[in-house]
This record gives structure tokens, sequence and C-alpha cells, in this order.
């Protein structure tokens, strides 16, 4: 009735405006100023002029006759669209299409105390900013001498007299989870073996210590032993001599992987260490991730940790911090200073015995008594080493001291860390023996000579800051006296040489892409799930929910975060490797366990009726939306099959707001409409589904919709029979050798930049030296790609997008522009299709150029987290120059900024102004010497996606844009969301009449502020079960309101940092607990009340009960 009112004055109004047109104009023939009044009698002249005026009136009252018809049009149309028939798009005189108006405001309200964030950070500047650091290094490589990398260290026999030296050797055993063998090959082979002997071992004498870092392995060892053994390990856990460090699922790989899967791997490993040994780590540990990102230190800090250790730095910055004792600082994020860790770097090349004790690696490795003559493994150096007895102790002793002395000179306290182990170490009985006697007996001797001034025994990572924090007088986790504050990462690493480690940024890329679907998947199914599960117990139907998907969560989770792992997402490990990891992640286990997740949350929540929710595994309620036939294949979508009763869908949107997508379905029929829940026309388009450029699939169809869900929603179109929604397609046979040219806009119509795209290949050099899944070590510039053939290029035209395909020999691209308010029309849709299996030591890359003035500056993201402004650097090599993108990069001028977004991580580069390059795929055919022993010769097809966006920069100035900092839009921010958590299509299996009534499912009470994002809400285990508690992780993200974003569409506002109360909808909040981001630690008092309140950039987790 409201609406029928809304129609009648709309109506009323649109008349009045017509009847007053009519009326200027007669009012314009009235006052003409040539027309004269001369007592009724007219010239002739004057009576030609009144006829064409009379003329001209008659042309005006045709003109508004149309006019009349054309509202009387309108308001029929708005009388049908009130009765449930929107209109559907029109085709525009100038070509374009163009989609109805939304029937509610969409709107952008940004408070202007959220825009301050990103103009300063607070607190003084750092001591060491890595951008000023690079920019002052010469990079000259000079030779060190026994100490190659470094330089000669001397000192004063008298330096310790008053302060001794404090010595900890750290054993540890480095163990990947997964490499050259598989995850199980090493544990059967090595790891089992390792942590069986440590518990007898370290039993033998209370002196010993051992540190273990990888969860994935101890927990897979933990369900195979004995509950004597259990008792034992946590002994030696509760009186120091075992410390976990880190406590990860593994020792992720912090360039490529997400800042999800990171929290997500670390909360995985505490929570197993909380539950079966009822520890807390305290210290990080990462010797072996090639490069440093500066949201671990967040990450690590967040989780209460207090110190961290790193090793693969490269090689010059590592010789001018130890050169100016600034080995070990604090590690500060760029935005606050509330972010401080202790950060420990180790300074030589590597973190195996001859490099640990000191500078020279021939006298070190003397000290490997694992490699006692006799053994398997001996010294580069040829001088083996010696077994420690009365009569050699004293000058082996004195020998390893003066290293140790040595190595102490580039710190500032007199507390010294040196690590003992390597690879798989102490996976026998006789070596424990080997070096804990050996060793020993030196320890023994050095600590009874008060005149050499030290004091060395076994320690564990902790012990070594504990004493370090000691000796300087203060709390753990506060900053030491004099040590610097540091700023930035440590990308791009070398170990010797131009070998730059930047060739992994994107080896295995299809893998690399597989990573974010189980991620996304993940998310989605752990929201979904907790939701479910609370609504089931709070309605009393949990006995029929399948409580065992808490199993398959854990599964994928713990997948997942074995695919963190720093040779799994790097794309490092051997072949076999790879399929077994790709099998973890996608055929036997997580990605389908995790359809079959969603799905059955999904269906318990449409459910009209929850009484009648019954769980059937073998006939589900709703089907999937895509299926892969093995490991290493790009999905198929399903088809749905169509008939005389509609088929219903239920869309999922993962995300916390409002969103309006273009949904992809596969039909079997080009008659086809698409309905909403209440059974009114979407918008919608049909396709043709293609099996290469010229030859279609016969008989299905794609019909892309566009619903609008609600927040982490779950809604209901369908698609019926009859109908047809037709699209405009053109093909073109041939084509130019590339399409270089797009015009992306701005948003003003006189706001434009030219984008020119162009497909590049890298060779690899031809002296011994090669690229290899490691290293990118180019022969040079790239040169342009050159297909056999020239492009088919098809064009397609329709309503809710217009998309270009290219079909070149190794590469398939479709540039995709969507016609939709919102997000999704705001920027370029990029795909490209990468088959590069013929190539021989090639690798394919896509450069965009633009007119942008960048210079030398470009921005990557790090972990899709944060930004970290770079600079190309003219005094480095080529391949010194990639970095990691695992979720955006851009460049910037004072007038736009262009970002590419991307949905899988990759290396980026921008070589010259106005440029950003990225690396799509690498095939090499040898190893390049840094232990895999393999090239990358498994190249899979591959999908690459990505997103191009424009924006003006409306208040850029130079000042702000000199800092090391950076932030994206809030339109970035959103759109790489969008871009990484698609909206999932299910179709219901049942078709009418037999479906049960069903209905849209939407949890939040209100939508979330644009500037939050809901990380994970995660269902917490129970002994074996699921708990009545989750974690709520948030995320509030840091922008630049600097660029202009007009009619953005997006259904939100921001609220400085706060949410308000009563989160959820239909859901009792019983408590709200903040904690530190594992959940190892309570922060603050619990509530019953979401009453929140997060500082930019923070990640924030709550401990819930929802009931």
């Amino acid at each position: 009735m409201k609406l029928k009112k809304q129609v009648t004055v709309c109506g009323a109004a649109i008349f009045c405006v017509a009847v007053f047109s009519l009326y200027l104009m007669l009012d314009r023939v009235q006052h003409d100023p040539t027309r004269h009044q001369s007592g009724g009698n007219f010239p002739r002249s004057q009576i030609s002029v009144l006829q064409n005026r009379i003329e001209q009136l008659e042309q005006l009252l045709e003109e508004n006759h149309e006019i009349i018809s054309h509202i009387k049009d309108s308001v029929l149309e708005l009388t049908a669209h009130a009765e449930g028939q929107p209109a559907l798009p029109q085709h525009a005189l100038n070509g374009s299409w163009v989609l109805p108006p939304e029937n509610r405001p969409s709107f952008l309200s940004v408070s202007p105390q959220d825009c301050q964030f990103a103009l300063g950070g607070k607190g003084q500047s750092p001591d060491l900013q890595m951008l000023a650091v690079y920019s002052l290094l010469p990079f000259d490589n000079q030779d060190g001498g026994v100490w190659k990398q470094g330089f000669d260290i001397t000192y004063e026999p008298n330096e310790w007299d008053t302060e001794p030296l404090q010595v900890f050797v750290v054993p540890h055993s480095h163990n990947d989870p997964g490499w050259i063998k598989t995850f199980d090959k090493y544990y059967y082979d090595q790891t089992q073996h390792i942590l069986n002997s440590m518990v007898l071992k370290m039993q033998e004498d209370p002196r010993r210590r051992f540190i273990w870092s990888e969860i994935s392995f101890f927990s897979k060892w933990w369900d195979n032993i004995s509950a004597q053994k259990r008792a034992a390990v946590r002994r030696l856990v509760g009186n120091g001599q075992l410390e976990m460090v880190t406590g990860g699922w593994v020792m992720a790989d912090e360039a490529n992987s997400h800042y999800f899967a990171m929290i997500d791997q670390l909360i995985e490993g505490h929570q197993w260490l909380e539950k079966n040994i009822g520890v807390t780590p305290r210290s990080g540990w990462a010797v072996d991730p090639f490069g440093y990102s500066s949201t671990m230190p967040y990450l690590l800090k967040r989780s209460n940790l207090t110190a961290m250790l790193i090793q693969r730095v490269h090689y010059a910055i590592k010789k001018h911090f130890a050169a100016t004792q600034n080995l070990e600082f604090m590690w500060r994020q760029t935005w606050d200073t509330s972010t401080d860790i202790l950060c420990h770097m180790m300074p030589f090349y590597s973190y195996d015995v001859p490099h640990t004790c000191g500078p020279d690696p021939k006298i070190c490795c003397q000290f490997d008594f694992k490699r006692l003559p006799g053994g398997r493994i001996n010294c580069p150096w040829k001088v083996p080493p010696r077994a420690i007895t009365d009569a050699n102790v004293a000058e082996r002793a004195q020998l390893l001291l003066d290293q140790y002395r040595k190595k102490s000179k580039l710190y500032r306290s007199k507390v010294l860390l040196v690590p003992l182990g390597d690879d798989f170490r102490y996976d026998k009985p006789q070596e424990w023996d080997a070096q804990f006697l050996n060793y020993q007996r030196i320890f023994d001797f050095l600590n009874s000579r008060p005149d050499l001034h030290v004091q060395a025994q076994f320690g564990t990572l902790s012990d070594y800051f504990d004493a370090l924090y000691k000796k300087v007088g203060i709390v753990p986790g506060m900053r030491p006296p004099g040590f610097p504050v540091l700023t930035g990462d440590f990308f791009s690493y070398a170990d010797r040489e131009d070998h730059y480690w930047t060739g992994y940024f994107t080896s295995r890329p299809f893998y690399k892409s597989l990573d974010r679907v189980l991620e996304a998947h993940l998310r989605g199914a752990e929201i979904l799930y907790s939701l479910a599960l609370a609504h089931a117990r709070r309605a009393g139907a949990d006995g029929r929910y399948p409580l065992s998907d808490y199993a398959l969560l854990t599964n994928a989770r713990r997948n997942l975060g074995l695919f963190q792992h720093h040779d799994a997402i790097a794309g490092t490990a051997k072949e076999a490797v790879a399929v077994d990891y790709g099998v973890r992640c996608v055929l036997l286990q997580s990605l389908t366990n995790l359809k079959r997740v969603i799905i059955n949350a999904a269906h318990y929540l449409v459910l009209g009726d929850k009484d009648t929710y019954r769980h059937d595994p073998a006939a589900p309620f709703l089907g999937m939306d895509e299926t892969r036939s093995s490991q290493d294949s790009l999905p198929e979508r399903t088809v749905v099959k169509l008939g005389t009763s509609p088929r219903f869908l239920v869309v999922f949107n993962p995300l916390e707001q409002e969103r309006l997508s273009v949904v992809p379905v596969l039909v079997d029929s080009p008659h086809v409409r698409v309905l909403s829940e209440e059974g009114q026309p979407l918008p919608s388009q049909l396709s043709a589904v293609w099996n290469s450029a010229t030859d279609a699939v016969p008989n299905v169809y794609q019909v892309w919709g566009a619903p609008h869900p609600q927040p982490i929603c779950a809604s209901l179109p369908s698609c019926t029979l009859p109908g047809h929604s037709g699209s405009r397609e053109m093909f073109l046979a041939e084509g130019s050798d590339r399409l270089k040219l797009m015009v992306l806009y701005s948003g003003e119509e006189d706001e434009k930049l030219r984008v020119s795209s162009e497909f590049l290949v890298y060779g690899t050099r031809t002296s011994k030296d090669k690229s290899g899944a490691y290293l990118f070590l180019p022969d040079g510039e790239a040169k342009p790609y050159a297909p056999k053939d020239p492009p088919v290029v098809r064009v397609m035209e329709g309503p809710l997008f217009s998309e270009v395909s290219s079909y070149y020999q190794h590469v398939q691209t479709v540039v995709r522009l969507y016609n939709v308010p919102g997000v999704e029309g705001l920027s370029l849709d990029v795909s490209c299709l990468v088959d590069i299996r013929d190539h021989i030591n090639k690798e394919l890359a896509l450069r965009f150029s633009t007119d942008i003035e960048s210079d030398d500056t470009f921005f990557t993201d790090l972990n899709g987290f944060q930004i970290q402004p770079r600079r190309y650097q003219r005094k480095l090599p080529l391949q010194a120059n990639f970095y990691p993108m695992p979720a955006m990069a851009y460049i910037q001028d004072m007038q736009s900024r262009l970002t590419l977004l991307t949905a899988q991580a990759l290396g980026v580069s921008s070589l010259h102004s106005g440029q950003l390059e990225v690396i799509l795929d690498r095939r090499l055919m040898q190893d390049d010497n840094r232990g895999l022993g393999q090239g990358l010769k498994d190249n899979k097809r591959t999908c690459n996606r990505f997103r191009l966006l424009l924006e003006r920069r409306s208040t850029a100035n130079k000042v702000q844009d000199e800092r090391p900092i950076s932030f994206p839009s809030l339109l970035s921010h959103i759109t790489s969301v969008h871009q990484n958590a698609e909206a999932l299509v299910m179709p219901v299996a049942l078709e009418k009449p037999a479906l049960p009534a069903l209905r849209s499912f939407v949890p939040l009470a209100t939508t979330l502020p644009c500037d939050f994002h809901i990380l994970n809400l995660r269902t917490l285990q129970d002994d074996s079960l699921p708990s009545a508690e989750a974690a709520l992780i948030l995320h509030r993200k840091g922008f630049d309101c600097s660029l202009e974003a007009k009619n953005l569409g997006f259904n939100c506002t921001t609220s400085q940092g706060k949410v308000g109360p009563g989160l959820f909808q239909g859901l009792e909040l019983g408590s709200l607990q903040p904690t530190s981001l594992t959940l190892m630690y309570p922060l603050g008092t619990a509530s019953n009340s979401t009453n929140i309140h997060l500082d930019p950039m923070e990640i924030a987790t709550f401990r819930i009960r929802l009931g």
C-alpha cells in the first residue's frame, strides 16, 4: 500500500513538471521581444513572423506531447516495478547498457577522524629504516677474509675481565614439513627418531637443552607415543630443558603467505601446545624462510611473544649491521610504537654449525661432532673435528673461545647465542652423544678457568633472551638501553654474489593460486559452521547437526597450515612433494571437505523450519559449485539442469558488508530467467561457454545474475524456464599480435589514463649459475613475447558486463568490465590462463605501462596486511628489484594511483617509471644449487586473476609521499576482499514440490563499518569435540583518504573504530573475552556486549560464547 502511494505521488510530481514546462513554452511565445503590438494592425512582414512563431509553438507542443508520452511510459514502468516487475537493463542510444537505479541509496561516509591515521605515524622516527639502509649501502661484495662476506674481527684479551662472556649453545634440528621428501616420509625416516632420541638423551643430563619449532611434526609424533613418554616430555618442558619456539604449525614462508593463513597456522600450533603440553611459546625462531616480512613480528608481538630470531637476510645488510652492532634491534611497525619486539639477526652465511660459532667456518666445522672421521659427512675445509679428551681440551677450548669472542664483538651485550644444529640433525643416538658429551667437556674446562672470563652452557632460545634482559636490567619485552629501533622488511634476499632469491615469489603459481582458494573456503566454512552450530544448539538441534564436520575443519586448518611452510607455498619442493601437497589440499582432503562443511551449514541455516533438518551425507541438500578432477586440474563448474520447475540456488556472501556481485551459473538451456527470493526478475546476462577460441560447448550456457546478498548471508535466487535474456557477441578471427591499449577512468569523465599491456619473456643466463626454483638469474631485460600466430580476439557486450578475450599460443587473456553499481564496476577484471609447458628456460611476464610519473618508487603489500614502499635500485641487478606481491602493488604520482590487485601471490616490480610488471609463470630446466636438485618442469595450466584499479589523488603532497609508509584506499581494500572471497553459488538438489520452505539467512544485526574485516569466526576445540566457544578475529584496516571515491556504492560507513552492541542477530552473546592473538592470554575483562574499539591496522581476537 505504501509503495502504491509513493508511485501516485511520483506520478503526480512528473505530471506537474510537464504542465509547468508547457506553461514556460507559452510564456516564451508571449514575451517574444520580436513581437510588436501596433493597435491590432499587422504589417505583412510581421504576419510572416507570427506564422513562424505559430509553427514553432506547434513544434514545441509536439515535443511536449512526446514528453508526456515518455512520462506516461515511466509511470507505467514505475507501477510495474512496484508490482514486482523491475526494469531490466536498457540498451541506450549511445550503444552502452544502462542498469536501472538501485531502489535504495548507496553511500559512503568516511568520518574525518578516520582520515587522520594515514597522515602521520605515532612517535619518533626509527634509528634504522630499511629503505634508507638500501640507499646507503654500496653492495660492493668485498672479500672479507675467513668471513668471506664480512670483515676481519679483532679484540683485546682483557675486554671481558670486568664482565665475563656468557655463552648459550642452543641445540636445534630444523625439520622441513616437506622438501626433498614428503611430510610423511621425513617423519618416518627421520623426525620420529629425532624426537624419540630427544626424550631419552635429555633425561641423561639435566644440563642438556633442545628447542623445537614445527608443531605439525610434533603433533604427529605425540599421537604415536605412550602416556609415559608424554609425561616425560611435559617434565622436560616444565624444567626448561625443552623449549617450543614460535609454536606455529610450520615455520611459515613470509613472502607468499597471506596473513589469514599465517595467523591460522599460529593459532593451530598454539592451541595444540596449550591443550596437550600446557605451554605458551615465548620466543620466535625463523632460521630458514627466504627473507622476512614485518608482518611476522607484529603477529608474534600480538601473540605475547617477547623476542624473535631471523637468519636469511641479504649478506650486505648483515655485514652493515654487524659493523655497527645493530644485529639486535627492536622491530617496529611503521604506524605504532606499541608493536616493538626484540629481534636477533644471526650474522653469518647459514644456520649450520660451520657458520654459527664464529666468523671462520673452517674452525667452526671442527666443532660439529657429527662430522667426526668415519661418519657420513665431513668438513669441506679438509680439517676434521677431533673428539675432546683431557689431552686436547685446553687447546680445543681456546680455539673455540676465540670464535665465541669474535662473534660477540658484533653484538652490544656480553651475552652470546650460538645455535648448534642443521636440517634433520640429531636423528641418531650417536649424534646426541657426540655433540652433547664433547661440548660438555669443553664447557666444563672453560667454566673451571676463571682467568678466561667466560661462562658457557647449553641453553634454549629463551634462556639466551632472559639472560640478555637480566644483563641489561630490564623486563622481558622492553627495549634494552641503546638498542636501535628498526622499521621495514628484509626482502629481497641474496645469500651470495648477485644470487637473489626472487624466483620463488612466482614458482609454481598453480599451487599459489590453489592456496588462496583453500584459504577462502576455510574462512567461509569456519564462519558458517560456527553460526550453524550456535543456532542448532540454541534450538536444541545439535544432536541432529553433523558435529563430525569439526574434524573436517581441523584437518583443513592443518593442511592449509602445512602449505604455509617455506618450501610449500614457495614452490621450492621436489615434484613428488608438490603433488603430495596438492592431494592433501585438494583431492583427498581439504577443499572437497570444506565444500561439504559449507553445504551442511548453509542447508541448516536457510531452512525455514529447522525441525525439518536431516543430515544425509549420501544425498546432500545442496550441490557443489565446482569440482576438480585431479589435484593439478582447473575447476569445472557444475551445470544446473533446468526443467519446468524453478531451480533454487543458495548464494553465500562470505563478507561482512553487502555486495552487488555478478555471479556466473552454468545451465543447460539458453531460455532462462533469474529471479530473486521474492520471485522478482534479477538483471542477468547469457553467454556461451567456450572450449577454445572458436568452439563453443554444446548445450551449456553461462547465465550471469546480479544478486545483492547481505553480509555473511546465504540468499536464495532461482533459475527458471522459460524466458530469454541474451547478449550481443562479436567474433573476430584475426587480431593484432598483442592487445595493447586500455583506457581507465577514475570516475570523472575527463580523468582518463592510457594503459598499455604486453607479454614479455625472460631467459636465463648461459653461465653455470642459472635460474631455478629459488633464484631469478635472467639473461638481461625481457624480450617481447612473440607467438607463432596472431591472437584470435573475441568481443562480447552485454547488460551486466562486456569483455574482450584474446587467445595467444601460451596465454589466454580475458579483460572484463562490469556494468553494475558499487565496487565490482569500478575496476577492470583481468585474467590470464597460462600454459608454458613447451618453453625451455623461460619466464612469462605481464607488463602494464602508463604515463603515471612514478619515477623509481612503487609499492607492494606484505602478506595482504600492510604496504611497503619500494625503490628501484639502479646499483643492484634487475632481479634484485623484484618483490613478493601476495595481494596488491601500485604506482602513483601527484594526480593518480594505479593498483594491480591479485588473487594469488606472484613476483612484481616496476623497472621504469609508470610501469608495473608481474611474473606469471616460470619453466626452468635445471637446479639452482640450493639443495633441491631439480628445476621447475612440472608446470600446469594456471589461471592468474587480477583487477586493475585507477584512482584520482585529491590531496597528495610530496612530504607525505616521501615517508616510508603508505596505505591502500578503502575502495582498494574492499576490491581486494571481493576478489579473494568470491560469492559461492550452490544449487539446491531438490525441485518443487518436495522442496521445504527456505529463507535467506542474515546473521549480522548490522553491516560492519567499511574498514572492519571479520578475519575469522573459528569454533574452538573441547577435547575432540567442538567447544561452545569461538574465536572472533577482527581486523581494522588502515586506509588513505586522499584517493577520491565518488558514488562508490558502499552500504557502510566508518565509525572511528567502534563496533556497537548486538553484532549477531538471533543469538545471545554469553560472553566476550579479549585475548592475545592466538587466545593464549586473556586481556582485560569479559563482558556480554560487543562494544569493541580497535585502532587502525590492529588485529584483535575475542573468545566468545554464542547461544
